[in-house]
């Protein structure tokens, strides 16, 4: 019997908590945003794009930033603290992808590079750097870092995005590892192929989702309320004894070993 279990559907209760999710105007990070709302939780959406916030839902506070700035984030935390008084959770999402990025090392542009690096693994530190001084104030708090499939294993043409999300496990257990004494938790979220407006842009130039769907042992891609649903999780109190460690969402494509052809991966 298939699972009947309603879209976006959410299981835990995060009345009085204050989240913020970076890169929380679109995609998975919208996702992430929506399902800490639904359950009750105080919100603050950090994007660089201000138009794509424009509709996010009421109850969620919206603050313009770019993660690779360290002002930027120590604004962003400071934000979130001085509106709701507290910072329960940091989601590090916000991440880029471009489709010049798939490229092999010889031919990658450096200032590429430098830009992945800024927003996909700094941007994570300077955030993590001022929440984490808040969160030793309360004795608590969580933070979940959005990693990637290819994180773990990887696939030609993807020099920079792969070690980067890499970086961003060894992130995860070395943060974990430091703060676990202080009440905090750190932990990391890994998605395969999810249904974003990026992912779905990739595939239209590639001829369509079928041949990635069948790749997967449950034979489709995944939703981004999907992923959504493991970070409130592992946010939450059931998961008060799982720190410095990385859960993969990704339909059972990392049970493979490898990401097959075509050429290049997917943006996961």
């Amino acid at each position: 019997m298939k699972n009947s279990r309603p879209q976006g559907s959410v299981a835990y209760k995060n009345a009085g908590r204050v989240i913020l999710v970076s890169g929380g105007a679109g995609g998975i990070g919208r996702a992430i945003c929506n399902a800490f709302a639904a359950s009750g939780a105080d919100v603050v959406c950090l994007d660089i794009n201000a138009d794509s916030a424009a509709d996010l839902p009421d109850g969620i506070a919206f603050v313009a930033g770019d993660t690779s700035l360290e002002d930027d984030c120590r604004n962003a935390i400071e934000f979130a603290v001085q509106t709701f008084g507290a910072l329960d959770v940091l989601v590090n999402n916000a991440a880029i992808q471009p489709p010049s990025s798939y490229a092999p090392l010889h031919e990658f542009p450096t200032e590429l590079w430098e830009r992945m690096v800024g927003v996909n693994f700094t941007g994570y530190s300077l955030l993590a750097k001022y929440a984490l001084r808040q969160m030793l104030k309360q004795d608590s708090g969580v933070i979940v870092n959005i990693a990637s499939g290819q994180a773990h294993r990887t696939t030609r043409g993807v020099p920079a995005y792969g070690p980067i999300k890499a970086a961003n496990l060894l992130q995860t257990r070395q943060w974990g590892v430091e703060y676990a004494r202080e009440g905090i938790r750190v932990v990391s979220v890994s998605p395969g192929a999810i249904r974003t407006p990026l992912v779905e842009a990739t595939l239209h130039e590639q001829g369509g989702e079928a041949q990635l769907a069948n790749r997967h042992p449950l034979g489709r891609i995944g939703r981004p309320d999907e992923v959504a649903a493991a970070v409130l999780w592992l946010a939450s109190h059931d998961a008060s004894f799982v720190t410095a460690t990385d859960l993969e969402v990704d339909g059972g494509l990392g049970a493979f070993g490898a990401f097959a052809d075509p050429y290049p991966c997917p943006p996961l």
